[in-house]
Order: C-alpha cells, then sequence, then structure tokens
C-alpha cells in the first residue's frame, strides 16, 4: 500500500478541505511547507520521500478554469507521479488534461454523467492512466447521472469494472479533513465484491488506521490534514514501510 498526499486547490492556491463543504475552504496551513503555492508543496512532499501526488482541481471541478499550468510545472519539475481530479466528464477534457503530462486522470462521479465515456476512455487511454472516484456524500454515491447516483458503491464499482476500470478511488466527502476515519464495513465489501484495486479517503486518522487498511488489502490512501497538522509524521510512515 502507498500512502498518496493531497493537495485541493482553490481560486489557484492549495485549501484545506473539509466536509466537502467548499465554500469553507481557507487556505492551506502546513507544518511541511510555509506557502500555499502548488509547486511548492509538491516539491516538500517529494522531498520528504513521497514518489505520488493527488491533485483536487476544484476550479476545475466547480466548471472554472482548470490550474493546467501547474499541472505541467508539477511533472516538470518534479519526478511525482501525478494523478488530477479535474471534473473530467467528457472525452474531450479527458485528452486536454492528459496531453498537460499528467500520469493519470480522476474521473469523480461526482461529476461524470455517463459510464459509456468511461469505457472509451479505458480502451483509448488505458486501464492505468484512467482512476475512478466513486465520491460518497453520507454513504451515497454523489454523481450528475441519477442512474449513478441511484446505485450503492459496491455496484457502482462493480460496473466499473465490466467496464475495465482496474483502479478505483472510495472517496468520503462528508469525512474529508475531520479525522473521524474511513467507513471500513462499506470497505470491506467493495474489495471483497469487486475485482478492482482500492484506494480511499476521506477523514484518515492515524498511522495506526494506515496500517489497518493495508491489512484489509488496499492499494492507496489518500492522507491531507494528519499530514499537515503534523500529526502523521514521515519518519513514521517510513518506519512501517508505507512510504
Amino acid at each position: 500500500m502507498k500512502v498518496i498526499p493531497v493537495i485541493d486547490v482553490l481560486n489557484g492556491v492549495a485549501v484545506h478541505g473539509i466536509r466537502g463543504e467548499r465554500e469553507r475552504y481557507q487556505p492551506l496551513k502546513s507544518v511541511l511547507c510555509q506557502s500555499t503555492d502548488l509547486l511548492a508543496i509538491a516539491s516538500a512532499f517529494e522531498s520528504l520521500g513521497f514518489s505520488s501526488l493527488y491533485l483536487a482541481d476544484l476550479d476545475a471541478i466547480l466548471g472554472k478554469s482548470g490550474n493546467f499550468n501547474v499541472y505541467r510545472q508539477i511533472m516538470a519539475e518534479t519526478g511525482l507521479d501525478l494523478m488530477v481530479d479535474a471534473g473530467i466528464a467528457d472525452f474531450a477534457k479527458a485528452e486536454e488534461v492528459l496531453a498537460t503530462g499528467v500520469s493519470r486522470i480522476v474521473v469523480g462521479s461526482e461529476t461524470l454523467e455517463s459510464l459509456d465515456f468511461l469505457g472509451q476512455a479505458v480502451k483509448a487511454f488505458g486501464e492505468d492512466r484512467v482512476v475512478v472516484s466513486v465520491d460518497l456524500k453520507e454513504g451515497k454515491v454523489l454523481s450528475a447521472s441519477r442512474a449513478i447516483a441511484s446505485m450503492d458503491a459496491v455496484s457502482f464499482a462493480q460496473e466499473l469494472g465490466k467496464l475495465g476500470v482496474s483502479q478505483v478511488i472510495l472517496l468520503d466527502l462528508t469525512r474529508v479533513g475531520t479525522e473521524q476515519g474511513i467507513n471500513c464495513e462499506l470497505l470491506r465489501s467493495v474489495l471483497e465484491k469487486t475485482g478492482v484495486e482500492v484506494l480511499v479517503g476521506g477523514g484518515i486518522r492515524s498511522l495506526k488506521e494506515l496500517e489497518e487498511l493495508r491489512k484489509l488489502g488496499v492499494s492507496g490512501a489518500l492522507v491531507a490534514t494528519i499530514l499537515h497538522n503534523g500529526k502523521l509524521k514521515v519518519d513514521e510512515l517510513k518506519s512501517v514501510n508505507l512510504l
């Protein structure tokens, strides 16, 4: 299992995400980096030993211009494996984001309007470059599509597997930034009933929980709050081979 740090971007700067309540997000304050500059934070993560980075471009997700130049900078000036959620809902947007050089695109269910596009994307770009985020709000799948929103998380993940998606993120937006922990009951169901690799995010609270997630068979854990507030130390991650 790999621990993957997260940067949430709003109005061009890094912010601290809490419960998906984006109107309340404030500029990030981190013990790891004194700046809210995105490249500076990404570089700080790389210098600490992280190899991957998840960037949630909330500007793009909310329908504004995406921070494409930032993606290019991070790819040009770091060696990080960069996955980006930029509100991708169609083939043209997927191509546009991949053209910036990012390692992988994240297609979030929140902005997804049709499952048809996903099958096309996996065939065109390869399963290793398309990750789907199962965005949850109070346990329910969040989606622009009524058909998708009517599914439970397990059924949705099963459909994704049929389309050739090999990696999904189980992301509970209502737990983001809260340190409430992962919904392990739901996680176990997805792991047991689908054949996809699962990453998790939203509310991870401790090193102990990360170790438990690894035992369950999780492929990756998206972490932000406990890294930025110093509750999770990089040395601790290294000591248990999570970095």
